[in-house]
C-alpha cells in the first residue's frame, strides 16, 4: 500500500510524466529509501493526488508511472491568516497547524511588538522555509491543497490589501465580540455565510492600539478568544479551528 507523499509542483505536473527532482528526489530515495517498482503518492498542491509506481532512479530525478489519480475538491471556504511572527520555532508550528486545519493562505505580520526583526535580505529566506513547512506539513496530513505562505510583511500592509469581506482580528479588548455574534450579524446583512475569510492574530502581548485601530478601519471586527488570555501559537489554532468550523461545514 502505497503510503509515502511527496510533492511535486503545478508548474510540473504532468502525469504522463512525473518525476520527482531536488529535495523530494532526495528524501524519497535517500530518506525513505524507496526502490523502483515501490508505490508512492505525489500531489501538486491544486487538489491533484496520484497514486504512482517508481520506474527509475538516479541521482538527478525519480521517474514515475501513475496509475490512480484523484481530485480533491477545494475547502468551501478561503481562509487567510494574517500571523504575527512569535519567537523561536513557534511560526513554524503555526504553519504547520493552519495547514492541517485547511488554511489558503498564510502571512506573516511584522508588528511593532514582534520580537522577531527581520532585514530586507532576510525575508526571501524565511518565506522559503515557511512554504517547506507547509510542504511538509501536506505530506504528513494528507492535505491536498497547499496553502500559499507570503514574503513577511507589516500590519498596516495586510490590513490595507486584505481582498476577504470578512474580516476579524483578535482583540483581548472590551469592544471585542464572539464569533457566533458577528457571524449572526453578517448572515442577517448578507443572508448567507462568508466564504472567505481573513483573520489576523497578534504577538505575545497583542497587537498595539494602533495597529487595533488599522485593523479597525479597514473593516475587521474585534474576536473575542474568550476570558482566558492565549499565547500567540494557541491562539491561532484555535481561531482557525473555530473560524473553519463555522465556514467549512456547510
Amino acid at each position: 500500500m502505497a503510503t509515502h507523499r511527496f510533492y511535486i509542483p503545478a508548474q510540473n505536473w504532468n502525469l504522463e510524466n512525473l518525476e520527482l527532482t531536488g529535495d523530494e528526489a532526495h528524501h524519497c530515495r535517500d530518506v525513505m529509501r524507496c526502490k523502483e517498482g515501490d508505490r508512492i503518492v505525489v500531489f501538486n498542491g491544486e487538489g491533484t493526488e496520484s497514486e504512482s509506481q517508481i520506474t527509475s532512479i538516479d541521482k538527478q530525478r525519480i521517474g514515475l508511472k501513475s496509475l490512480i489519480v484523484n481530485q480533491t475538491s477545494r475547502p468551501p471556504a478561503k481562509l487567510t491568516l494574517g500571523q504575527a511572527i512569535p519567537k523561536g520555532k513557534n511560526m513554524d508550528l503555526i504553519i504547520q497547524k493552519s495547514t492541517e486545519l485547511g488554511a489558503s493562505k498564510i502571512v506573516p505580520l511584522m508588528s511593532e511588538r514582534t520580537v522577531v526583526q527581520l532585514d530586507a535580505s532576510e525575508l526571501e529566506k524565511k518565506q522559503e522555509k515557511w512554504q517547506r513547512v507547509a510542504i511538509e506539513a501536506c505530506k504528513q496530513c494528507g492535505q491536498n491543497w497547499l496553502p500559499e505562505v507570503s514574503k513577511p510583511t507589516t500590519v498596516e500592509k495586510f490590513v490595507s490589501s486584505a481582498n476577504e469581506k470578512f474580516r476579524l482580528v483578535a482583540a483581548i479588548d472590551e469592544s471585542s465580540r464572539t464569533l457566533k455574534g458577528i457571524l449572526q450579524e453578517w448572515n442577517e446583512s448578507n443572508g448567507a455565510p462568508p466564504t472567505e475569510a481573513s483573520l489576523m492574530i497578534g504577538p505575545e502581548g497583542d497587537f498595539t492600539p494602533a495597529e487595533i485601530s488599522q485593523a479597525l478601519n479597514q473593516g475587521f471586527a474585534p474576536l473575542s478568544l474568550g476570558p482566558i488570555i492565549l499565547r500567540s501559537e494557541t491562539a491561532a489554532i484555535y481561531a482557525l479551528s473555530v473560524v473553519g468550523y463555522e465556514l467549512m461545514n456547510k
